[in-house]
């Protein structure tokens, strides 16, 4: 194994191209750095620089233990970045929610990187069943679902509530919501209408959508982009069925008309992590941020 004292002399050495420069930066005498350097030259087996009076050229070996000192370096910076997990506005943070959920956690999220610039976020938008096999593969750290998860693989705790919308296009305001209006005016689909539907058409107060199934529905679109779900039906082609967070987030929202209900429909949201896995510092940062906001 090549010392890691004469890799780092070796490496500073290249990087100030100047013997005098690399002892003062190491509180070095400029012998002792030569000395290094030889060393480090014996134990390679090969001449790793070709003196020229004051300055001097890497040879080729010089070039290859030069990028293998970068990986040492390297190395060394995350494994002392990794260490320091008791750090809470320091390090990487791994966590996926919802489309909808992201345009509403997203920003705030920003500002507490811009507050703790050492803090970096990356956030993933992902439906549950994804969100959770992300979590057993380390993918991600943390998770927010719609449903608890196996107790078994994971811990999980109520982080908030989310209010469904069925939103129809703004021509239908005033207009009584029916199963046949819905039949009429069409659904525009998307990954999680299906689940938003059931639990909207059994929660919202209404006999006769609780008697419906999403399945009896025409589809007049599909998307699966979050941010343009909304866009066919403020151009009045059909009807979808949101998270609240999501309605907030779209920019033609006056074209849009939002179903009064004689109940409100709410979905319970989890924060979710591995079972037994025990997270730095840092997470704590960001699930009482998260906590504030949904």
């Amino acid at each position: 194994m090549l010392n890691p004292i004469w890799l780092n002399t070796f490496k500073t050495l290249v990087d100030l191209g100047h013997f005098t420069r690399t002892a003062e930066k190491l509180h070095m005498t400029q012998p002792g750095v030569s000395q290094q350097i030889q060393k480090l030259e014996n134990a390679c087996g090969h001449s790793l620089i070709k003196r020229e009076k004051k300055s001097f050229e890497l040879s080729e070996q010089g070039r290859v233990v030069y990028e293998y000192a970068l990986k040492v370096a390297e190395g060394e910076a995350n494994l002392i970045e990794t260490l320091g997990f008791d750090n809470p506005y320091a390090g990487q943070c791994k966590l996926s929610c919802s489309g909808s959920l992201a345009l509403q956690l997203y920003p705030p999220l920003l500002s507490l990187q811009q507050q703790h610039p050492q803090l970096s976020v990356q956030l993933e938008a992902a439906p549950n069943q994804k969100i959770l096999h992300d979590l057993q593969s380390g993918n991600i750290d943390l998770g927010i679902v719609t449903h608890i998860p196996a107790t078994g693989l994971y811990q999980s705790a109520i982080i908030g509530e989310e209010t469904l919308c069925l939103v129809l296009p703004q021509g239908y305001e005033n207009r009584d919501v029916t199963p046949e209006q819905l039949i009429e005016c069409g659904l525009i689909d998307h990954p999680d209408a299906k689940h938003y539907l059931s639990l909207y058409f059994e929660q919202c107060g209404d006999k006769a959508l609780a008697e419906m199934s999403p399945d009896d529905l025409p589809k007049s679109g599909y998307i699966n982009q979050v941010n343009q779900i909304l866009l066919p039906v403020a151009k009045g082609l059909g009807f979808t069925v949101l998270p609240e967070s999501a309605v907030k987030n779209f920019p033609q929202r006056d074209e849009l008309y939002i179903a009064q209900m004689a109940k409100q429909v709410k979905e319970t949201l989890y924060l979710v992590q591995k079972r037994n896995r025990q997270l730095p510092a840092r997470y704590q940062t960001v699930s009482r941020l998260l906590g504030g906001i949904i």
